[in-house]
Protein backbone atom coordinates (compact mmCIF):
# COMPACT_ATOMS: atom_id res chain seq x y z
CA UNK A 1 0.00 0.00 0.00
CA UNK A 2 1.39 3.54 -0.67
CA UNK A 3 0.52 4.68 2.64
CA UNK A 4 3.30 2.16 3.91
CA UNK A 5 5.54 3.86 1.90
CA UNK A 6 7.95 7.11 2.88
CA UNK A 7 10.69 8.90 1.81
CA UNK A 8 13.74 10.25 3.72
CA UNK A 9 14.55 13.43 4.10
CA UNK A 10 18.28 14.80 4.75
CA UNK A 11 17.81 14.66 8.39
CA UNK A 12 16.14 11.43 9.01
CA UNK A 13 12.48 12.24 9.07
CA UNK A 14 10.48 9.95 7.14
CA UNK A 15 8.09 11.43 5.02
CA UNK A 16 5.19 9.68 3.33
CA UNK A 17 4.95 9.62 -0.30
CA UNK A 18 1.47 10.40 -0.75
CA UNK A 19 -0.08 13.55 1.27
CA UNK A 20 -3.48 15.06 1.39
CA UNK A 21 -3.70 18.33 -0.47
CA UNK A 22 -5.90 21.30 0.66
CA UNK A 23 -5.94 24.12 -1.28
CA UNK A 24 -9.39 25.40 -1.90
CA UNK A 25 -10.63 23.56 1.10
CA UNK A 26 -12.74 25.75 2.97
CA UNK A 27 -11.76 26.07 6.64
CA UNK A 28 -15.09 25.01 7.84
CA UNK A 29 -14.64 21.55 5.68
CA UNK A 30 -10.98 20.84 6.22
CA UNK A 31 -11.39 19.08 9.64
CA UNK A 32 -14.16 16.68 8.01
CA UNK A 33 -11.62 16.24 5.01
CA UNK A 34 -8.75 15.28 7.25
CA UNK A 35 -10.72 12.86 9.27
CA UNK A 36 -12.00 11.29 5.83
CA UNK A 37 -8.48 11.11 4.47
CA UNK A 38 -7.03 9.54 7.80
CA UNK A 39 -9.59 7.28 8.51
CA UNK A 40 -9.09 5.84 4.81
CA UNK A 41 -5.02 5.29 5.77
CA UNK A 42 -3.34 9.13 4.97
CA UNK A 43 -0.99 10.02 7.04
CA UNK A 44 0.59 13.21 5.39
CA UNK A 45 -1.75 16.46 5.21
CA UNK A 46 -0.34 19.63 3.49
CA UNK A 47 -1.93 22.90 4.30
CA UNK A 48 -0.17 26.74 4.03
CA UNK A 49 -1.19 30.10 5.85
CA UNK A 50 -1.91 31.56 2.25
CA UNK A 51 -5.00 28.53 2.70
CA UNK A 52 -6.62 30.28 5.61
CA UNK A 53 -7.93 26.49 6.40
CA UNK A 54 -4.98 25.47 9.27
CA UNK A 55 -7.26 26.07 11.49
CA UNK A 56 -9.77 23.63 10.48
CA UNK A 57 -6.60 21.50 9.60
CA UNK A 58 -5.64 21.59 12.59
CA UNK A 59 -8.94 20.70 13.99
CA UNK A 60 -8.74 17.39 12.12
CA UNK A 61 -5.86 16.29 12.89
CA UNK A 62 -6.54 16.22 16.50
CA UNK A 63 -10.33 14.46 16.28
CA UNK A 64 -9.53 12.02 13.85
CA UNK A 65 -8.44 9.67 15.80
CA UNK A 66 -4.97 8.68 14.36
CA UNK A 67 -2.26 9.69 17.28
CA UNK A 68 -0.15 12.90 16.28
CA UNK A 69 3.10 10.94 15.62
CA UNK A 70 1.76 8.93 13.10
CA UNK A 71 0.70 11.95 11.44
CA UNK A 72 3.05 14.19 8.99
CA UNK A 73 1.63 17.82 8.75
CA UNK A 74 3.53 20.49 6.25
CA UNK A 75 2.38 23.87 6.47
CA UNK A 76 3.99 27.15 4.49
CA UNK A 77 5.46 30.59 5.88
CA UNK A 78 3.29 33.20 4.13
CA UNK A 79 5.45 34.30 0.92
CA UNK A 80 5.01 37.68 2.10
CA UNK A 81 7.17 37.20 5.61
CA UNK A 82 9.94 38.58 4.08
CA UNK A 83 11.28 39.59 7.43
CA UNK A 84 13.20 37.88 10.44
CA UNK A 85 10.42 39.26 12.88
CA UNK A 86 7.80 38.70 10.62
CA UNK A 87 9.03 34.93 10.17
CA UNK A 88 9.54 34.30 13.41
CA UNK A 89 5.51 35.80 14.34
CA UNK A 90 3.98 33.77 11.19
CA UNK A 91 5.91 30.42 12.39
CA UNK A 92 4.71 30.26 15.87
CA UNK A 93 1.20 31.74 14.44
CA UNK A 94 0.88 28.55 12.35
CA UNK A 95 1.66 26.71 15.62
CA UNK A 96 -0.83 28.56 17.92
CA UNK A 97 -3.77 28.64 14.50
CA UNK A 98 -3.06 24.56 14.06
CA UNK A 99 -3.29 23.89 17.67
CA UNK A 100 -0.24 21.68 18.25
CA UNK A 101 2.71 21.34 19.62
CA UNK A 102 4.86 21.22 16.58
CA UNK A 103 4.77 20.82 13.01
CA UNK A 104 6.46 18.45 10.71
CA UNK A 105 7.60 20.06 8.02
CA UNK A 106 7.18 23.84 7.34
CA UNK A 107 8.44 25.40 3.76
CA UNK A 108 9.11 29.44 2.79
CA UNK A 109 6.09 29.24 0.41
CA UNK A 110 7.28 31.58 -2.13
CA UNK A 111 10.96 32.69 -3.19
CA UNK A 112 8.49 36.23 -3.73
CA UNK A 113 5.97 38.24 -2.84
CA UNK A 114 2.63 36.29 -4.61
CA UNK A 115 1.83 40.25 -6.15
CA UNK A 116 5.18 40.26 -7.02
CA UNK A 117 6.02 36.49 -8.26
CA UNK A 118 9.32 35.80 -10.14
CA UNK A 119 9.97 39.59 -9.92
CA UNK A 120 12.28 41.78 -7.74
CA UNK A 121 15.21 40.81 -5.63
CA UNK A 122 14.18 39.28 -1.81
CA UNK A 123 17.53 37.77 -1.57
CA UNK A 124 17.53 39.03 1.69
CA UNK A 125 14.85 38.62 2.71
CA UNK A 126 14.40 34.88 2.25
CA UNK A 127 17.66 34.70 4.07
CA UNK A 128 16.08 36.40 6.85
CA UNK A 129 13.11 34.09 7.05
CA UNK A 130 15.11 31.20 6.42
CA UNK A 131 17.17 31.46 9.41
CA UNK A 132 13.68 31.86 11.88
CA UNK A 133 12.61 28.54 10.51
CA UNK A 134 16.54 27.16 11.48
CA UNK A 135 15.93 28.57 14.92
CA UNK A 136 12.58 27.35 14.77
CA UNK A 137 13.42 23.86 13.85
CA UNK A 138 16.35 23.69 16.39
CA UNK A 139 14.04 24.82 18.69
CA UNK A 140 11.99 21.34 17.79
CA UNK A 141 9.43 23.32 16.74
CA UNK A 142 9.34 22.13 13.57
CA UNK A 143 10.75 18.56 12.28
CA UNK A 144 11.73 19.57 9.11
CA UNK A 145 12.43 23.11 7.03
CA UNK A 146 12.37 23.34 3.15
CA UNK A 147 10.86 25.94 0.64
CA UNK A 148 8.67 25.88 -2.32
CA UNK A 149 8.51 26.94 -5.62
CA UNK A 150 12.35 28.11 -5.55
CA UNK A 151 14.18 27.51 -8.42
CA UNK A 152 18.27 27.26 -8.47
CA UNK A 153 19.10 30.31 -8.04
CA UNK A 154 16.56 31.10 -4.97
CA UNK A 155 18.16 27.98 -3.72
CA UNK A 156 21.58 28.66 -4.12
CA UNK A 157 21.07 32.02 -1.83
CA UNK A 158 20.20 29.94 1.17
CA UNK A 159 22.54 27.50 0.70
CA UNK A 160 24.92 30.25 0.60
CA UNK A 161 24.68 31.25 4.65
CA UNK A 162 22.64 28.55 5.77
CA UNK A 163 23.46 26.37 8.86
CA UNK A 164 20.47 23.79 8.25
CA UNK A 165 19.59 23.09 4.29
CA UNK A 166 16.55 22.93 2.67
CA UNK A 167 15.21 19.34 3.13
CA UNK A 168 12.08 19.88 0.66
CA UNK A 169 11.64 22.16 -2.08
CA UNK A 170 7.63 21.60 -3.28
CA UNK A 171 6.81 22.55 -6.71
CA UNK A 172 4.62 22.37 -9.63
CA UNK A 173 5.22 18.82 -11.53
CA UNK A 174 2.57 17.15 -13.09
CA UNK A 175 2.50 15.65 -16.63
CA UNK A 176 3.44 18.01 -18.84
CA UNK A 177 5.07 20.16 -16.27
CA UNK A 178 8.32 18.24 -15.57
CA UNK A 179 10.82 20.54 -14.61
CA UNK A 180 13.31 17.85 -14.93
CA UNK A 181 16.77 20.08 -14.20
CA UNK A 182 15.30 21.69 -11.63
CA UNK A 183 14.77 18.62 -9.95
CA UNK A 184 18.19 17.13 -10.85
CA UNK A 185 19.09 20.54 -9.23
CA UNK A 186 17.64 19.31 -5.95
CA UNK A 187 18.61 15.86 -6.33
CA UNK A 188 21.99 16.95 -6.31
CA UNK A 189 21.62 19.36 -2.61
CA UNK A 190 20.02 16.05 -1.42
CA UNK A 191 16.79 18.53 -1.75
CA UNK A 192 13.41 15.70 -1.54
CA UNK A 193 10.80 17.00 -4.49
CA UNK A 194 7.54 17.44 -3.57
CA UNK A 195 4.90 17.69 -6.37
CA UNK A 196 1.95 19.68 -6.18
CA UNK A 197 -0.54 19.75 -8.09
CA UNK A 198 -0.01 16.53 -9.75
CA UNK A 199 -3.17 16.40 -11.87
CA UNK A 200 -2.65 19.61 -13.05
CA UNK A 201 -5.64 21.55 -11.36
CA UNK A 202 -7.94 19.21 -13.19
CA UNK A 203 -6.52 20.33 -16.77
CA UNK A 204 -4.60 17.31 -17.75
CA UNK A 205 -7.84 15.71 -17.36
CA UNK A 206 -8.57 16.36 -21.19
CA UNK A 207 -5.74 15.39 -22.63
CA UNK A 208 -6.34 12.77 -25.01
CA UNK A 209 -2.97 11.25 -24.99
CA UNK A 210 -2.76 10.69 -21.52
CA UNK A 211 -6.48 9.49 -21.44
CA UNK A 212 -5.32 6.84 -23.84
CA UNK A 213 -2.25 6.03 -22.12
CA UNK A 214 -4.44 5.27 -18.76
CA UNK A 215 -6.66 3.51 -20.37
CA UNK A 216 -3.39 0.66 -21.49
CA UNK A 217 -3.01 0.95 -17.51
CA UNK A 218 -6.99 -0.14 -16.50
CA UNK A 219 -6.22 3.19 -14.68
CA UNK A 220 -7.87 6.42 -14.44
CA UNK A 221 -5.73 9.53 -15.58
CA UNK A 222 -5.30 11.06 -11.91
CA UNK A 223 -3.90 7.39 -11.03
CA UNK A 224 -1.48 7.62 -13.97
CA UNK A 225 -0.35 11.74 -12.78
CA UNK A 226 -0.14 10.62 -9.57
CA UNK A 227 2.20 7.25 -10.15
CA UNK A 228 4.02 9.43 -13.00
CA UNK A 229 4.98 11.97 -9.47
CA UNK A 230 5.90 9.29 -7.19
CA UNK A 231 8.02 7.83 -10.28
CA UNK A 232 10.16 10.92 -10.64
CA UNK A 233 11.07 9.95 -7.20
CA UNK A 234 8.70 13.25 -5.43
CA UNK A 235 6.04 13.21 -2.86
CA UNK A 236 2.42 13.58 -4.76
CA UNK A 237 -0.07 15.89 -2.73
CA UNK A 238 -3.13 15.38 -4.85
CA UNK A 239 -5.88 17.63 -3.50
CA UNK A 240 -9.53 16.88 -2.70
CA UNK A 241 -12.45 16.95 -0.27
CA UNK A 242 -14.20 13.85 -2.14
CA UNK A 243 -13.57 10.71 0.02
CA UNK A 244 -14.10 8.29 -2.78
CA UNK A 245 -11.29 10.75 -4.85
CA UNK A 246 -9.55 10.48 -2.10
CA UNK A 247 -9.28 6.65 -2.26
CA UNK A 248 -8.92 6.27 -5.70
CA UNK A 249 -5.87 8.05 -5.52
CA UNK A 250 -4.10 5.93 -3.47
CA UNK A 251 -4.94 2.89 -5.47
CA UNK A 252 -1.68 3.34 -7.06
CA UNK A 253 -0.56 -0.03 -7.01
CA UNK A 254 0.84 -0.60 -10.80
CA UNK A 255 4.11 0.20 -12.72
CA UNK A 256 4.36 2.96 -15.49
CA UNK A 257 7.23 1.54 -17.83
CA UNK A 258 10.41 3.72 -18.63
CA UNK A 259 9.15 4.08 -22.04
CA UNK A 260 5.87 5.15 -21.24
CA UNK A 261 7.97 7.47 -18.75
CA UNK A 262 9.93 9.06 -20.79
CA UNK A 263 7.17 9.83 -23.13
CA UNK A 264 5.01 11.35 -20.31
CA UNK A 265 8.63 13.66 -19.49
CA UNK A 266 8.39 14.78 -23.20
CA UNK A 267 4.79 15.97 -23.58
CA UNK A 268 4.28 19.20 -24.60
CA UNK A 269 3.98 21.92 -21.63
CA UNK A 270 0.35 22.67 -20.43
CA UNK A 271 0.20 26.00 -20.45
CA UNK A 272 -3.53 26.56 -19.91
CA UNK A 273 -5.03 26.23 -16.72
CA UNK A 274 -8.63 27.79 -17.23
CA UNK A 275 -9.89 29.71 -14.84
CA UNK A 276 -6.88 28.97 -12.75
CA UNK A 277 -4.37 30.63 -14.77
CA UNK A 278 -4.58 33.78 -13.23
CA UNK A 279 -2.93 32.07 -10.14
CA UNK A 280 0.75 32.79 -10.46
CA UNK A 281 2.17 29.23 -9.79
CA UNK A 282 -0.12 28.91 -13.16
CA UNK A 283 1.40 31.72 -15.04
CA UNK A 284 4.13 30.12 -16.62
CA UNK A 285 6.76 32.19 -14.96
Amino acid sequence: MIFEEHYTLSNGVDIPKLGLGTWFIPDDHAADAVCQAAALGYRHIDTAQAYANERGVGEGICTCGVARNELFVTTKLAAEAKTYAKAVQAIDGSLETLGLDYIDLMLIHSPQPWNDFRGGDYAQGNRDAWRAMEEAYQAGKLRAIGISNFKEQDMENILSSCTVAPMVNQLLVHIGNTPQSLMEYCQRNNILVEAYSPIAHGEILKSAQVTAMADTYHVTVPQLCIRYALQLGAVALPKTANPEHMKENADVNFVISDQDMEALKQMKPLKDYGEFSVFPVFSGK
